[in-house]
């Protein structure tokens, strides 16, 4: 099963790179900064695969550039907890 096939499995994934990336030393800005890059990547590259995904690729398509930022944040942050 892909990662991307089941949200929760994605979290679970997303939250493993983000502690890996604390632990290599890297800080919040980074990390949400690379989120960033990322979901810009998924956006261009890869459908959706379930709602979840969906709804975040609407959001994202709907969003400006700083908009786009602060979702990769509150990805950060809802993984982190």
């Amino acid at each position: 099963m892909s990662v991307l096939s089941n949200f929760a499995n994605f979290k679970q994934f997303l939250a493993e790179r983000v502690d890996q990336a604390k632990a290599s030393g890297m800080t919040e800005e980074m990390i949400t900064n690379l989120a960033y890059e990322i979901g810009s990547f998924l956006d261009e590259k890869v459908d959706p695969k379930n709602e979840q995904q969906r709804v975040l690729k609407e959001l994202w398509d709907a969003g400006d550039e700083s908009e786009k930022k602060t979702i990769a944040g509150l990805m950060v942050k809802l993984v982190n907890h």
